[in-house]
């Protein structure tokens, strides 16, 4: 897709990992969560249906890759996974993205949401850059 540029809320709370079909992917940086957030590549996308009905299947197959690639991502973290969430809030940041995350109980906001839940932890450089080759692979990128 052409003519895409990022939010910068997203560089400052994330880490790429790569590039789908249709959206960025990018890992969140909270260790405390599997959370990958998929962002489709065109400007002025605010809501699922400003996509095409072809965009929108593509995003739910993406979300569904990426909710191996989380789980991926949660073997590196050494935490099993109960649930996994998807949320395309936007609230605070416009641009259509849709976050998936892996939930566990016990997690530091079980079982309320992770949103507004505290501050996050960021990822040790060495983790994260692990997390983010666990991601890749799952999503064969």
């Amino acid at each position: 897709m052409a003519d895409f540029s990022l939010h910068p809320a997203f560089p400052a709370s994330s880490h790429a990992v790569g590039e789908l079909e249709l959206c960025h992917v990018r890992l969140h940086d909270d260790a405390r969560y599997p959370w990958l957030v998929l962002i489709p590549r065109a400007d002025g996308l605010v809501e699922i249906e400003d996509l095409s009905p072809e965009g929108r299947a593509a995003l739910t197959d993406e979300a569904v890759a990426a909710g191996a690639a989380v789980r991926a991502v949660a073997r590196v973290l050494g935490v099993a996974i109960d649930k996994l969430n998807l949320g395309a809030l936007g609230n605070v940041t416009p641009q259509l993205h849709v976050h998936v995350l892996g939930r566990r109980a016990g997690d530091p906001a079980w079982p309320g949401p992770v949103w507004g839940h505290s501050a996050g932890v960021p990822y040790p450089e060495d983790v994260r850059a692990a997390a983010i080759a666990a991601a890749r692979e799952a999503l064969g990128l």
